[in-house]
């Protein structure tokens, strides 16, 4: 089974930046890729960032375009969302997410539903 680990959230002011990890183990190698999704209260999810690396391609929201990075570390095994600029609109619980062996090897979703397992989320709180 799949289990994923997310780690490195906190509290950071205005400005700042953070770097969010994902540990996995299971049976992951299979999968065309990896995202990170958040939710702040209140709100719904929403998509942030996904890595495909089948054909190695990211992608990401428009509200954190050219501010946030995706990033895999193969060796560890090991997701990344390294966080720059953050403001208080990035105040949030981040979710690392998996994609299951489904769905086009050629694509980068961005809906919570192509992906199959969740880690359990890490507080990001950003102050003014």
């Amino acid at each position: 089974q799949v289990q994923l680990v997310e780690s490195g959230g906190g509290l950071v002011q205005a400005g700042g930046s953070l770097r969010l990890s994902c540990a996995a183990s299971g049976r992951t190698f299979s999968s065309y890729g990896m995202g990170w999704f958040r939710q702040a209260p209140g709100k719904e999810r929403e998509f942030v960032a996904a890595i495909n690396w089948i054909v190695i391609n990211t992608r990401y929201a428009d509200s954190v375009k050219g501010r946030f990075t995706i990033s895999r570390d193969n060796a560890k095994n090991t997701l990344y969302l390294q966080m720059n600029s953050l403001n208080p609109d990035d105040t949030a619980m981040y979710y690392c997410a998996l994609r299951s062996n489904s769905g086009s090897a050629f694509t980068t979703p961005t809906e919570a539903l192509q992906y199959t397992y969740w880690g359990q989320g890490t507080q990001v709180t950003v102050s003014s």
